[in-house]
């Protein structure tokens, strides 16, 4: 087996891995006119970066998107302002010192490898060996046709992929000039310097159909899973143990251990009664058109992912819903990692207060129980 990245090995010595997914898009994962300050401007998500590096998270990252003006719509225009990933995780390396710095990027619209190579060891030198690359090909037709493209395939993305990432690591580890005739992409005495500080970063994708998990265990460190069987925690982890058994067994195949990470939305208060009021009030102050096109978009899709969840569901957002006082919160973490999760990566709806009451309510917790080493 290789041997892990530093940042991947640091993180393992914890029974679950802790990440934080950053609201980098505006009304990060709810379709919901309930009140809070969440915010996508970068002050904001460099403040929750930073605080969930004090409380001792392993990672951050945000998702990616393209959407034209007005976003999903609504009242709310869901997600119309979002601030770019691969940029945002760059400037947030000097604020901060020990979490892994993970960048969203559509490698299929319009990169070459060679972009890519040389722009990552460059976050990775600045950021001190902590940056990770979240691998996504992209399934909406309308991002293709932004970028004046055709559609692709769902499995000829993935080969996509594949080559893509052959030309970037061998770029990230040979010390002569690369010359390569692939399908999709060439290239004639490229070379790659500084090399990435711990050889090549970490590779990270969110993969669910065959296709794009034969693809993540062959390339990727960390794979970020959904629940086969939508957000309630009882029935997801249900489903997750033979999900999870399946990804580690394909990446053992390749000689790779791989580690899988789900994403949780925490609605977490000082009662179970207090958090599930807070559950309802999201769902009754749900934006319905904002929430129609958002479901909507995702459904018309080719993606294996989130077929199971319900409309309800998609208004809270997140993939499993943690939802009481943090000793069951704790219980429902512990249930994800006997169900063979290695970690999770949490969203929450009033980012900052939430956030900051899951490092003083939840993270001890996790500790006493085992789950958290530092």
């Amino acid at each position: 087996m290789e041997s892990p990245h530093p940042a991947i090995e640091r993180a393992s010595r914890n029974k679950m891995m802790l990440g934080l997914f950053l609201p980098l898009q505006q009304g990060a994962w709810s379709p919901s006119k309930a009140p809070r300050g969440t915010s996508w401007t970068f002050e904001y998500n460099a403040r929750c970066a930073t605080m969930a590096e004090e409380m001792g998270f392993d990672l951050v990252f945000g998702l990616a998107q393209w959407l034209g003006k007005g976003g999903y719509g609504g009242e709310v225009r869901f997600r119309e302002n979002e601030i770019d990933p691969f940029v945002t995780t760059t400037a947030l390396a000097p604020l901060t010192r020990r979490v892994l710095l993970v960048s969203t990027v559509h490698i299929l619209y319009g990169w070459h490898p060679l972009h890519l190579a040389k722009f990552g060891a460059c976050v990775d030198h600045i950021s001190g060996g902590r940056w990770g690359l979240n691998v996504v090909t992209g399934y909406k037709a309308s991002e293709y046709r932004m970028f004046g493209m055709h559609p692709i395939a769902h499995d000829l993305r993935y080969e996509m992929a594949a080559e893509f990432t052959t030309i970037m690591e061998r770029l990230w580890s040979e010390n002569e000039n690369l010359t390569f005739t692939g399908r999709f992409w060439k290239t004639e005495d490229a070379f790659v310097t500084p090399k990435p500080v711990h050889g090549r970063p970490v590779l990270v994708n969110a993969a669910s159909s065959g296709a794009g998990l034969e693809y993540a265990a062959r390339y990727s460190d960390l794979i970020f899973i959904t629940s086969p069987a939508g957000a309630d925690p009882a029935q997801a982890c249900e489903a997750l143990v033979d999900h999870n058994r399946r990804i580690k067994e394909l990446a053992r195949r390749q000689g790779r251990e791989v580690r899988t990470l789900i994403n949780p939305h925490v609605i977490c208060r000082e009662t179970e009664r207090e958090a599930k009021e807070a559950y309802r009030a999201i769902l009754e102050n749900e934006d319905p058109v904002a929430a129609d096109n958002f479901v909507r978009t995702f459904a018309s899709g080719d993606t294996a992912s989130w077929r199971s969840h319900s409309r309800s569901q998609w208004v809270i957002g997140g993939n499993v819903h943690l939802v009481g006082s943090p000793a069951q919160v704790v219980e429902w973490i512990e249930k994800l990692g006997r169900a063979g999760c290695d970690g999770i990566q949490v969203n929450f709806f009033d980012y900052l207060p939430d956030l900051q009451f899951f490092g003083r309510a939840v993270v001890p917790l996790m500790k006493q129980a085992g789950l958290r080493a530092d």
